[in-house]
């Protein structure tokens, strides 16, 4: 489809982006309330397709994190702030990106992106609930309506590829210069810009949703403060999202006697955030060794949740550097204590896994998805361990289950067409192939897979239709990008 007037459609992503170079400041985009009555802007389901496009875009310029127990937290603090806010029917979506730098922005159509590096710079789980609050609170309160102009209609993937080079030109210079160099073939000029009466209407509102949600109001200027001390000798490296989002002295100072309005009480940690911390700490370290090293220097430190934290995450670092065995009797220890915590039978079957012993795998995916049968990380590792074992039959109706109660991921598509290539059917495999290359923002991989699949469906006139409709789509898309 295309978009009148480019960025109406396009930069509804920046309420929230901590990520822009000052730069782009130059620019002067201003786009329109997307409640605008006159029509001229984007409709709800507008914006949620170009959300949908940016959000695959991302996917080829980012490592977006695939991992189901990270993204289950991630989406569950998430959702918990937005049911706080004044708009908690606004439909978001929260994801991480595994980037070991400072950030967190927001996309069109809800999309919320932090890094890893942002998690675990944070204390507390408070601290990361408030940039997530703030986020939200510029996109609920419509912070930058922006105004546009523009010569031509671009295509809703050039949109979102456009997009996605704004966002990501602090990261790369070569993105930034494409960007600009879009923006001016296509005659638009924007400007980005918080002001500081949105700064301190998104750090009230924020605050406002912190309470709500059993977070610490206190957290937002005291990471606010952390930051700024931290970056007082780096120089110019500053993180992304302090570029555009000041924190000065007078700002800390303000949001400090907002949060001292609230009641003073302790707000404890979730389990879920330590333990999503500690796997990301191994997930993102430069080098295995470095994770090893970290929760050996922390073993036995603080409290016992925090040891038996330290413990889950040298067990993870553990396998990591190819010692599963060593692994094995500390996350069945913690399984034995933590009955109800499932991060730990499917690290220890992960750590069966490497050890070859398949059977023991098999026997704690299928008695730990019996006490959490809704569990997406141990539905996707039992799948996958069924898939080793040859058992595609049985993988595949695991996945076609799966599928009907959450959105597919690329990794899902990808197990879906290794279950196809076992069962011997080709064409469905290249067409789930062709899905994952799609959701990842590799429309022209995802093409010649389809080329692929209609080759191989022979005269099975359903997956025929199918594929020549999904074809049909693709190519569309395509065809509206080389126009642009």
């Amino acid at each position: 489809m295309k978009f009148d007037k480019l960025v109406a459609s396009l930069l509804i992503l920046c309420y929230g982006s901590w990520a822009l170079q000052p730069a782009y400041a130059q620019l002067n985009l201003e786009l329109p309330e997307i409640g605008d009555p006159t029509g001229t802007l984007m409709t709800p389901q507008q914006e949620k397709e170009l959300g949908e496009a940016f959000y695959r875009k991302l996917h080829s310029q980012l490592e977006i994190s695939q991992d189901p127990e990270v993204n289950d937290y991630i989406q569950s603090i998430g959702q918990k702030l937005v049911g706080a806010s004044d708009n908690p029917a606004q439909p978001f979506h929260f994801f991480v990106v595994n980037d070991p730098t400072i950030n967190a922005f927001a996309g069109p159509g809800g999309y919320i992106g932090v890094n890893s590096g942002l998690i675990l710079t944070s204390e507390a789980e408070s601290e990361l609930a408030s940039v997530l609050a703030h986020e939200i609170a510029h996109v609920t309160q419509r912070h930058l309506y922006q105004t546009f102009q523009a010569a031509g209609r671009l295509a809703l993937p050039t949109a979102a590829a456009m997009l996605a080079a704004v966002l990501l030109g602090a990261k790369s210079a070569q993105l930034g210069q494409a960007a600009l160099m879009a923006a001016q073939a296509a005659n638009v000029q924007y400007q980005i810009n918080f002001t500081r009466d949105n700064e301190a209407e998104a750090d009230r509102v924020g605050m406002q949703i912190l309470s709500k949600s059993d977070f610490d109001p206190r957290a937002m200027p005291t990471f606010f403060e952390r930051l700024q001390q931290s970056t007082r000798f780096v120089g110019r490296e500053l993180p992304e999202f302090l570029m555009t989002h000041p924190v000065t002295v007078s700002r800390i100072s303000d949001t400090r006697g907002r949060a001292e309005q609230f009641p003073y009480r302790q707000y404890p940690d979730s389990f879920a955030y330590q333990l999503v911390r500690a796997k990301l700490r191994v997930q993102t370290a430069a080098r295995p060794h470095d994770a090893l090293n970290y929760f050996k220097a922390v073993s036995g430190q603080g409290t016992k949740l925090q040891q038996d934290v330290s413990a889950y995450g040298l067990a993870l670092a553990l396998i990591a550097n190819a010692r599963p065995a060593e692994a094995k009797p500390v996350l069945q220890r913690l399984m034995e204590v933590y009955p109800d915590q499932s991060h730990f039978p499917n690290a220890l079957a992960s750590a069966e896994l490497e050890t070859k012993n398949y059977a023991r795998a098999i026997e704690l995916y299928e008695a730990a998805l019996q006490r959490f049968p809704e569990n997406r990380a141990l539905t996707l590792n039992y799948v996958r361990v069924l898939l080793t074992t040859g058992k595609a039959k049985e993988a595949r109706k695991l996945l076609q289950n799966y599928t009907r109660r959450h959105p597919p991921t690329p990794e899902v598509y990808t197990l879906l067409a290794r279950a196809y290539s076992q069962l011997g059917n080709d064409a469905e495999s290249h067409r789930y192939v062709a899905e994952s290359y799609y959701a990842s923002g590799q429309n022209r991989a995802a093409i010649l897979q389809l080329r692929l699949a209609q080759k191989a469906a022979g005269n099975d006139f359903y997956l025929n239709s199918v594929i020549d409709e999904r074809l049909k789509q693709l190519l569309a898309e395509e065809e509206e990008r080389r126009k642009q």
